[in-house]
């Protein structure tokens, strides 16, 4: 893998897509066996919904393939270069990781993200997903590898582990000279089992109990248009606004409006927020609120005094994902942007934003909450690590 040429990367890539929605219909009839269990089982709407495909789904995975093969080789790409008094000729260049190990609960679009980014990054890919999601994981693993092997890749640059048993994640999660990079793709109970498990290095996909700040300042219908689209676009994912705080001047004229415009949302807040909004739109918050990650229709609201406090609480319970300010305050935004320490501090825009496609690396791994080796969406680049190559004429060291 690591010595394949982007032609051939590209071209497996280019097969994939096509064979994806060639195999629709094989693909989906699997995945109605799984939904089918799930909702047979009582398995809560949201994680449904994270684990059904349609028609439009394989079209968009199958739209991440293709994006991926056009984006750029960065195998052998160039980072840096320099000549040492010496006469030695030094270059840092990316290359492969090497093995990319991702495990990962019930969604099927993963077995096709995580393999395209890490076979156009010369890696290849052990996939082991959950029993939720086996069925269709097969069917689109299936597709992935014939793609490889008609190129001439070989159907084992894409290994599905058809295992889902728990002993069989803790040995996935200990394959020491197996496994270079491990990346978890999952819930709270997923992480902790790597943080406790794991003796591989692992890249942390962390939970996303994503804030958003509404200034004084703010234009409120601007503020309206962020959290709607935060938090109903797409509830499941970990990127969806689950905190909403509000500056005490505009929370009396602008929370009952919000709470309008967020019919299906349950709203729970804190004193100063049930007494603007009312019972029974809205319940008192907890103290666990305030740390959830709820991947719901729900919202906590916590009314603050200024910036100090809306920072102080932000980073009291914020996960280190992302964490928006909506203000024409120009000062006020970079010093939340200086301030809080999340992989994504964003001003005037929707939390939902923080995604590998949207920031144009095409589809992402995943999107790392820690500081080694990456944070953020992870694109092609956090697929790699870097070699040095230095060129010599004879020079000894005295």
């Amino acid at each position: 893998m690591a010595n394949a040429s982007s032609a051939t990367k590209d071209a497996a890539l280019a097969t994939a897509a096509e064979l994806l929605v060639e195999r629709a219909d094989t693909i989906l009839a699997a995945n109605q066996a799984d939904v089918s269990r799930a909702e047979a089982a009582g398995v809560a709407p949201s994680v449904v919904d994270r684990l059904r495909l349609s028609e439009a789904r394989i079209e968009g995975m199958a739209a991440g393939l293709r994006l991926v093969a056009a984006l750029p080789d960065p195998v052998g790409e160039t980072l840096a270069g320099w000549r040492r008094p010496n006469g030695l000729e030094i270059r840092q260049v990316r290359v492969p990781l090497g093995v990319v190990g991702v495990i990962y609960e019930n969604r099927p679009n993963v077995t096709s993200d995580a393999a395209a980014l890490c076979l156009k990054a010369g890696n290849a890919t052990m996939l082991r997903g959950s029993s939720a999601a086996i069925a269709s994981n097969l069917a689109v693993a299936a597709v992935l590898r014939e793609a490889c092997d008609k190129v001439g890749l070989g159907a084992d640059a894409v290994c599905l582990v058809e295992d889902t048993s728990r002993e069989s994640a803790t040995a996935f999660m200990r394959l020491q000279g197996v496994i270079d990079c491990l990346i978890p793709r999952g819930g709270p109970s997923l992480i902790s089992a790597v943080l406790e498990q794991a003796t591989v290095p692992y890249v942390i996909d962390g939970a996303g109990n994503c804030h958003v700040y509404v200034d004084a300042s703010a234009d409120l219908d601007m503020a309206t248009a962020i959290v709607v689209n935060g938090k109903t676009q797409r509830p499941s994912v970990c990127n969806a606004t689950e905190s909403l705080v509000v500056h005490r001047d505009i929370a009396g004229k602008w929370l009952p409006e919000l709470a309008d415009a967020l019919p299906t949302v349950t709203l729970v807040g804190d004193e100063e927020a049930l007494r603007v909004v009312g019972s029974p739109r809205m319940a008192p918050a907890t103290e666990e609120d305030w740390g959830t990650e709820y991947l719901d229709l729900r919202l906590s609201v916590r009314v603050v005094a200024d910036l100090n406090e809306a920072i102080e609480h932000v980073r009291r319970y914020g996960t280190g994902h992302t964490e928006a300010i909506v203000t024409r305050d120009r000062s006020a935004a970079r010093r939340f942007q200086r301030e809080i320490d999340a992989a994504a501090v964003v001003v005037n825009a929707s939390t939902r934003f923080t995604d590998g496609e949207e920031y144009g690396f095409g589809a992402e791994i995943g999107i790392s909450t820690q500081k080694l080796h990456a944070r953020g969406p992870m694109g092609l680049a956090a697929l790699t690590t870097t070699k040095y190559l230095v060129d010599g004429d004879g020079q000894i060291r005295s």
